[in-house]
């Protein structure tokens, strides 16, 4: 059953150096976090923090492409974990039906963030991605960085891009 999710904030993994988008259930405060490459962190910064740039970016490029050719992004679902690496479908309406899009998932979720499409988790793949519980005094994303800085590999479990 999946799991609707929200972003709860962006950090760098002090070890790798590489962005981590943290998702949150806003009803258990369990958290996934999930390595993913630096352009797609600008991509989905950019739209957190509602910066314009002068030129389509390659996920508002999607999304325009999409909204010219009617289509909606309905959700993009994070459903699967294969060989530690986190899978996502993007689930599309047509006139014609639905169409699903196999994606990455920090390329579902740039893409989510442009359409106002909502983001799910499926349960068991938050249950295999050893999800944590978050802490009330993580609430700010300083707080939520230093807590995530001290936490041990085994905390997160090992997954590749």
């Amino acid at each position: 059953m999946p799991i609707k999710m929200r972003i709860k904030g962006l950090v760098v993994d002090p070890i790798s150096k590489m962005p981590i988008v943290v998702l949150q259930d806003p009803e258990t405060d369990r958290l996934l976090p999930i390595w993913i490459g630096v352009f797609e962190a600008n991509a989905i910064t950019l739209r957190i923090e509602n910066i314009t740039t002068p030129r389509p970016m390659t996920h508002d490029l999607m999304s325009n492409l999409l909204d010219r050719l009617s289509i909606t992004v309905d959700r993009v679902t994070i459903n699967e974990i294969r060989n530690n690496t986190f899978y996502a479908v993007i689930s599309c309406r047509s006139r014609n039906g639905e169409i699903l899009i196999d994606s990455r998932p920090s390329d579902a979720i740039a893409l989510a963030l442009r359409t106002d499409a909502p983001i799910f988790v499926e349960e068991g793949v938050i249950d295999r991605a050893h999800c944590l519980t978050l802490d009330p005094s993580l609430d700010n994303p300083e707080n939520l960085c230093k807590w995530l800085e001290t936490l041990q590999p085994e905390d997160f479990g090992k997954y590749r891009m």
